[in-house]
C-alpha cells in the first residue's frame, strides 16, 4: 500500500479534520463549545469558529487530550475578547472530564486573510482547522502545497522563541510546571522538525510520531538528533517532569533545529 502523504488528488494538502471524525466521547464537549462560543461572542463579534487538533482528527484520548479551538473575530481581538475566551476555556475544562483542558486562539479575520499570514495563519485555518460556526474562511484562501515557502512561514521563527523558553525553563521549578512546558515545547519542536523535511517528503502530517520518523528518515547521518526528535514526540504526547528532558529540548535540540531550519528554508517574514 502506498504511503499516505495527506494530499488531495490535485496534489494540494487536504484538510485533515472533520466533525464526522470526532470520537463519540468528545461529541458533548464539542457541542457545548459551539453553543457557548455563540452565546458569549455573538454575531456582532464572531465571524467563524473552528476546532483543531486530535479531536477533529479522530485520535483524541479521553482524559488525556485537550480541546483546541480557533475563533475568528470580525475585528482585531481586544482584552475583553481574551477575557471572555479564558472564561469559556475554564468553563469547558471544569465541566468535561473527557478533556485535559481547553485552549482558544483568537484572530481577526482581516489578519488571517492577509497576504502576510497566507502561508501561516491562513494555512492553519484552511488545512488544520475544522469549521464549527459561521462561514468557512478557507473558501477565501488558496490551496496549499508542501513547499519550502510553507515550511518557512509556518515554522521559520523558532529562533525567536528560544530566549523566552530559556526564561520559562529556569522558572519551571515544579513537576507540574516542567510537564506543562515540556508538552508545548516538544510539540513545537517536532512540528518544526517535520516542516524542515516536509518539502523533500512531499506531503503533510500533524501526527507527532510520524513527524519524528520522517525527520529521522531524512537525517540518517544524525542519529542522535533523530533519537532526540523521537523523545520529543513522546514528550508531546506524555509530558515529562524530568529536568534533563526539558533541558535537552530547550538547550540542545531547539537551538540546533532553529539554525538548521533557517539554513534550509530561510527566516519567516517579520511580523509587526
Amino acid at each position: 500500500m502506498s504511503e499516505d502523504l495527506g494530499l488531495a488528488p490535485d496534489g494540494t494538502i487536504r484538510r485533515e479534520g472533520s466533525l464526522d471524525r470526532v470520537p463519540a466521547e468528545f461529541a458533548a464537549v464539542v457541542a457545548a463549545a459551539r453553543s457557548r462560543i455563540a452565546e458569549v461572542f455573538g454575531p456582532d463579534r464572531l465571524d467563524s469558529a473552528y476546532v483543531y487538533g486530535s479531536v477533529p482528527r479522530g485520535t483524541a484520548v479521553p482524559g488525556v487530550s485537550d480541546l483546541d479551538l480557533q475563533l475568528v473575530l470580525r475585528d482585531a481581538p481586544t482584552g475583553r475578547d481574551r477575557a471572555d475566551a479564558d472564561a469559556v476555556e475554564a468553563e469547558l475544562d471544569a465541566a468535561y472530564e473527557e478533556i485535559d483542558g481547553a485552549g482558544i486562539l483568537l484572530g481577526g479575520a482581516a489578519t488571517l486573510l492577509s497576504a502576510l499570514e497566507r502561508h501561516d495563519g491562513g494555512f492553519f485555518l484552511a488545512c488544520l482547522c475544522t469549521p464549527l460556526l459561521g462561514d468557512d474562511l478557507a473558501a477565501q484562501l488558496p490551496r496549499y502545497r508542501p513547499t519550502s515557502l510553507l515550511a518557512r512561514e509556518t515554522n521559520g521563527d523558532l529562533c525567536l522563541l528560544l530566549p523566552r523558553w530559556h526564561e520559562r525553563a529556569a522558572e519551571a521549578t515544579t513537576d507540574a510546571g516542567r510537564r506543562a512546558m515540556s508538552r508545548g515545547v516538544a510539540r513545537r519542536i517536532v512540528r518544526t522538525g517535520f516542516t524542515l523535511v516536509m518539502p523533500r517528503w512531499g506531503g503533510w502530517t500533524s501526527d507527532l510520531t510520524e513527524s519524528a520518523e520522517l525527520f529521522a528518515r531524512y537525517y540518517p547521518h544524525l542519529p542522535e538528533r533523530a533519537g532526540q526528535m523521537r523523545l520529543a514526540a513522546r514528550t508531546g504526547r506524555a509530558p515529562s517532569a524530568d529536568p534533563a528532558v526539558l533541558s535537552m529540548l530547550v538547550d540542545d535540540l531547539a537551538p540546533w533545529l532553529a539554525a538548521e531550519h533557517v539554513a534550509v528554508h530561510g527566516e519567516k517574514a517579520p511580523r509587526p
